[in-house]
């Protein structure tokens, strides 16, 4: 018993691997809603960008409210790691399960914002897409990837899945932050904000695809990994369509076009009960990965006819459902993969 206790503290398993310092719902909650605020800030300052409401000054209340959610969230993980010093871990094991890679995103977004000011200084402010598109903006976006998807790596890592709001809010907060991200990147490309260039039909349906790929992309690795919480879906399809709305620079918010977007979210909590897709169930899986594209821009499509109107023609948007629907039937089988059936055995001689 001495000695079992003594691999413990020192943070080694019985058969000698190396274990994680210790971790917990208090730091994954601590975690996800430090993130909540990291990103925030980022849509707030992308807000104020596209709005007009910022000058050529890096001191602005948009960049205090993005860089504190990131000297929070940093600041949580780095206290984590001292009290798994504290406890007895060795350094390369005292991150809690699933946040190493947190810490590592911290150390990518500081260089990144260091190496960004250079950037400024070599080649100038960049603007519009450019922001976007920039090696050392995407070097930020990569850090703040990693670190607000801690929470879902710590939930993978658990050896007893564990069900409920309580327990799985945090991985359901890290899984909306993390499509908030992609989804932020590619605004370009997206179909809330480029929707007033519905007669542009090829820019139309190329964002589509693209939305669909990065929505059923991070859907699909979640539910491919483990459980979801009822309702996770409806949180994360309603509030990011929230948030992209809330970066329109086009006429008013476009509210019909984001209650389309979170009934779509409530349809496909429906669907994941009613249809259960999971490994055991592939032909459930892929009716599943067809529907929820399908079911989102149906809506999309609706909701502009009965507000702004529609210049597109039935063949255009009745085929850009399809092909949404077909991208995510084949996106499932990347997730899962068809099993080929096991080779007989010849008989000897």
């Amino acid at each position: 018993m001495a000695v079992a206790g003594t691999k413990a503290r020192v943070g080694v398993h019985e058969g000698g691997s190396p274990e994680p310092g210790p971790g917990g719902a208090t730091l994954d909650w601590a975690v996800a809603m430090l993130s909540l605020l990291f990103v925030g800030g980022l849509y707030l300052d992308t807000w104020a960008h596209t709005h007009g409401r910022v000058d050529q000054s890096f001191f602005t209340p948009w960049h205090a409210v993005f860089y504190a959610g990131y000297a929070a969230a940093a600041g949580v993980l780095a206290v984590a790691v001292l009290r798994g010093r504290a406890g007895g871990y060795a350094w390369r094991q005292a991150a809690p399960a699933g946040y190493g890679l947190s810490l590592v995103g911290a150390l990518v977004f500081a260089l990144a914002g260091a190496g960004d000011m250079i950037w400024h200084i070599l080649f100038g402010i960049e603007a519009g897409t450019q922001a976007l598109l920039s090696p050392t903006h995407l070097g930020l976006a990569l850090g703040m990837g990693l670190i607000v998807s801690g929470p879902l790596r710590a939930a993978w890592r658990r050896p007893e899945p564990v069900s409920g709001w309580v327990a799985q809010g945090p991985m359901v907060l890290a899984l909306l932050l993390t499509l908030s991200i992609f989804t932020l990147f590619t605004l370009y490309a997206h179909p809330i904000i480029a929707h007033p260039y519905a007669g542009s039909e090829a820019m139309g349906v190329a964002s589509i695809l693209l939305q669909t790929g990065v929505l059923m992309g991070v859907i699909l690795i979640a539910m491919r990994s483990g459980t979801l919480p009822a309702g996770a879906l409806t949180v994360m399809i309603a509030l990011n369509a929230a948030g992209m709305g809330f970066l329109s620079i086009y006429g008013d918010y476009p509210l019909a076009l984001v209650a389309a977007a979170g009934a779509a979210g409530i349809l496909a909590d429906v669907l994941r009960a009613r249809l259960r897709p999971a490994v055991g169930r592939p032909l459930a899986w892929r009716l599943f990965a067809f529907a929820v594209p399908a079911i989102l821009y149906t809506g999309y499509f609706v909701a502009l006819m009965l507000t702004e109107g529609l210049a597109w023609s039935v063949h255009v948007w009745t085929g850009s459902i399809a092909v949404a629907g077909i991208a995510g039937w084949l996106l499932s089988y990347l997730l899962l993969p068809p099993i080929r059936p096991a080779t007989p055995r010849r008989a000897v001689g």
